[in-house]
């Protein structure tokens, strides 16, 4: 599959949506359109079991009108899927029915199995932790899913979400001391009784709007300076912390906080008090969040059958590099030269002892080679700030958001003082002597860039000798390289500042010996 312009209609127990994506084997997935509405239908759902009439009529009216803003959009590749509040309602068979007939759309009600998987494959394809338990709270259910090294291994439903929740033990707007305390103990209990995510000790990575919620009110308590909440972390700690921030707000402070959808005042906290719950039963401290979730899982799901090869959940990052740096105009074969050259630099500074070689470090150099100065598409003379906010202000499936940074300090180098600027807001992320490991790394990508000065690739092998009290570079190319020559002659003063040592250039072209 090269190319696909589709929609996804959501519906879900507390809210129906509509998102637009398109799908290009270049671009990726994208997000063109996202339209939700607030239904709640699990509180449609009667003490006999069956949906009501209002809530039914309700659906028909949302879905009707999702299929005008489609018409605007001019899109027709449609999938409609239900989860909790239909899969739950006992007229289920007699809803999807009537949606056909009264709106033209065919309805899939997801089972529970297939509601956690999808969530599953959109973590496994968009996210770099290996192993990990996953939540998706939604309005009547929540999903809990293990997986260890990228493969699912167990799966578990169970019938209780924000919305039904509330309604079980919240007698008022906003949820009191005492039914917190009813609360937590009930989940607790429901996940306690699952001995396969007991005392696991992995990261829980969590789905949903309520997810989403939480990390955006965090990211204003903080004053958090990047932007995105994908693969945001938290620990046990904020998260009890937020809590308690919360309970103390009244439902109109609630409202109006910043970050916190008004539409979720009342479900938020019983959100929390669930994520603290499993944490605590999981037995880990670290907390994560997935932007992407049901909706993203369908999509990649399909695209894989057409394209087994459009992701590699083993390799998250090199995809996305490999989109982002098209998207800004850099060729395939200019990065994989940058890969080759930063790579075969890197080993001859090791092998002469002017760095240690570590894997981790390797990989981080290869990583930002590939979007190193991605900013000159906008602007040449401000490559560097360009590159910077370009790297640390999106979210980069399968980068944390301190790797993030890290690859942006080294991606968008341009001499020290700006390196000092950029890497100011993130002193206490990262130590100093990673900073300067980082600075270093900047400087070897600067000079390495000037080889391709052209954009001809001409230059196949660098090698290195200490001879005295100074490094003698030799390149070699298969084509005369006189812009390459005069820009590296410019460019090796940051060389020369890692090293602290006068560094003479050699260039051969191979075709002349």
């Amino acid at each position: 599959m090269e190319n696909l312009k589709t929609a996804i209609i959501d519906i879900g127990s507390n809210t129906v949506r509509l998102v637009l994506y398109s799908y290009d084997k270049n671009e990726g997935l994208r997000e063109f359109g996202n339209i939700k509405t607030v239904a709640r239908l699990r509180t449609y759902i009667l003490p006999s079991g069956e949906m009501s009439e209002e809530g039914i009529c309700l659906l028909a009216d949302i879905l009707n009108s999702f299929k005008l803003i489609l018409t605007d959009y001019d899109v027709t590749d449609v999938k409609a899927a239900a989860t909790a509040a239909i899969r739950q309602a006992i007229n289920n068979t007699e809803i999807i029915a009537r949606m056909k007939e009264e709106t033209g759309l065919s309805i899939d009600i997801l089972s529970e199995d297939e509601e956690a998987y999808y969530g599953f494959v959109a973590v496994a394809n968009s996210m770099d932790t290996p192993s990990a338990v996953t939540i998706d709270i939604g309005g009547g259910s929540t999903e809990i899913t293990v997986f260890n090294n990228k493969k699912l291994q167990k799966s578990v439903s169970f019938p209780f979400g924000t919305v039904s929740l509330m309604q079980r033990f919240v007698s008022g707007t906003i949820i009191s001391a005492e039914e917190r305390e009813q609360l937590r103990s009930f989940v607790t209990k429901q996940f306690m009784s699952m001995d396969w995510i007991k005392d696991v000790n992995l990261p829980v990575i969590a789905i949903g709007g309520s997810a989403r919620n939480v990390a955006q009110i965090h990211q204003q308590q903080v004053e958090y300076p990047l932007s995105g909440v994908h693969q945001y972390e938290m620990k046990k700690n904020d998260l009890v912390n937020l809590r308690n921030h919360l309970t103390q707000l009244s439902f109109e402070q609630l409202k109006q906080l910043d970050g916190l959808s008004s539409d979720r005042a009342d479900i938020i906290v019983p959100a929390l008090e669930v994520f603290i719950a499993l944490m605590t039963v999981v037995h880990t401290d670290n907390f994560q969040i997935s932007k992407k979730g049901l909706r993203e899982g369908l999509i990649i799901s399909r695209v894989l059958q057409g394209n087994p090869k459009a992701y590699n959940q083993y390799n998250v990052f090199d995809e996305n590099a490999r989109r982002l740096a098209l998207t800004y105009k850099r060729s395939e074969q200019e990065v994989e030269l940058l890969v080759q050259l930063a790579t075969q630099f890197y080993e001859e500074c090791c092998q002469f002892n002017l760095f240690n070689r570590e894997e981790n470090d390797l990989q981080l150099l290869k990583k930002a080679a590939r979007v190193y100065a991605i900013g000159e598409y906008i602007e040449l003379d401000s490559f560097s700030q360009h590159t910077f906010y370009l790297i640390s202000n999106q979210s980069i499936d399968g980068l944390s958001h301190v790797e993030r940074v890290k690859l942006a300090l080294i991606a968008s180098y341009k001499n020290r003082d700006y390196f000092r600027r950029f890497a100011q807001p993130f002193e206490t992320w990262i130590s100093k002597d990673d900073l300067k490991k980082l600075r270093d790394f900047g400087a070897i990508l600067k000079f390495i860039y000037a080889l391709n000065m052209t954009k001809r690739s001409v230059v196949k092998n660098i090698a290195m000798e200490k001879v005295e009290d100074y490094i003698r570079l030799v390149i070699t190319t298969n084509e005369r390289a006189i812009a390459e020559l005069a820009q590296a002659e410019k460019q090796k003063k940051h060389i020369e500042r890692v090293f602290k040592k006068t560094v003479q250039l050699v260039f051969n072209n191979e075709r002349w010996n």
